[in-house]
């Protein structure tokens, strides 16, 4: 190949790259184009356990959205907090909205929420693991 052909189909190459990336990521920034129309909303949390009242490092905020019929949508989403306990996530649109906090050596929790305003600010305390019960 002369070097003019080479650079042609190499230029042609990276089009094509260029061109399976968008439309693989199509799927995922189509769904929060839609929501433009939406009311959304800003959610922080924070997260602390129950007997200190110390902030939760690095514990994961599950989210999941529901559905018109109710159900539970399968693209939720994590977020982990920070080093003082926080997390925050912005366009989050109204209505039910499932929020799961999982923490290393701590109870999980979860709790059902109903989005309705423009800011929302939800602490979650964490409490220890109960013992064990065995019946051998």
């Amino acid at each position: 190949m002369t070097g003019a052909v080479a650079r042609d189909w190499g230029l042609q190459q990276c089009r094509i790259c260029l061109v399976a990336a968008a439309l693989l990521l199509l799927p995922v920034f189509a769904p929060a184009a839609q929501k433009g129309s939406e009311q959304s909303s800003e959610l922080h949390f924070l997260v602390i356990r129950q007997e200190s009242g110390k902030p939760v490092r690095n514990a994961s905020v599950v989210l999941h959205g529901f559905d018109k019929h109710g159900r539970q949508q399968t693209n939720g989403f994590e977020l982990k907090t920070d080093s003082e306990g926080k997390a925050s996530v912005d366009g989050i649109p109204y209505g039910k909205l499932r929020v799961q906090v999982i923490a290393h050596g701590l109870q999980t929790y979860g709790e059902d929420y109903d989005v309705k305003q423009p800011a929302m600010e939800f602490t979650i305390e964490l409490k220890p693991p109960k013992p064990q019960i065995s019946i051998y």
